[in-house]
């Protein structure tokens, strides 16, 4: 019993070690004749995800984000659960229309049903500080967009 428990453990660690992206490039190479590198670089693809938009207590004020920067309630800052830290997001709530230009500098939501947790400020500028959750688009602004952004 032990040896197949061995041989499970040592099997699943090679299969996770499968590089996907490889598998991908096969499959693109098949479908579409060989994979030829572009000459020009490529526009940052911009992600864009649908989901519920929470926003932090205000009892969080001063604590430290998983990024190291205190917890400031008055800023324009979010918490993704994948997202690169720094990046700056447009949340969009489908409710009203009203968006904002967050950055991400925490991890989170901790529950599984929601996308994106923001600020007081953001969620009071998104217009649901009073109903504590909404829907919402990200749209992750390219790093040349954001250029001319004024985040705090």
């Amino acid at each position: 019993m032990a040896k197949v428990v061995i041989s499970a453990f040592f099997l699943v660690l090679l299969l996770g070690s499968f590089d996907l992206a490889h598998s991908q490039e096969v499959e693109q190479e098949t479908a579409s004749g060989p994979f030829v590198e572009p000459s020009q670089p490529r526009a940052p693809s911009v992600l864009a995800e649908t989901g519920l938009a929470s926003f932090y207590h205000a009892a969080f004020h001063g604590r430290r984000t998983a990024s190291g920067e205190p917890f400031d309630r008055h800023a324009l800052t979010a918490a993704h659960k994948t997202l690169p830290f720094g990046t700056l997001v447009r949340v969009i709530n489908l409710g009203n229309e009203r968006s904002v230009v967050v950055r991400v500098n925490d991890r989170g939501p901790r529950q599984n049903n929601r996308l994106i947790d923001v600020t007081p400020r953001a969620a009071r500028e998104l217009g649901f500080l009073a109903t504590g959750m909404t829907w919402v688009r990200l749209e992750v602004i390219a790093p040349d967009e954001s250029a001319d952004k004024e985040v705090k």
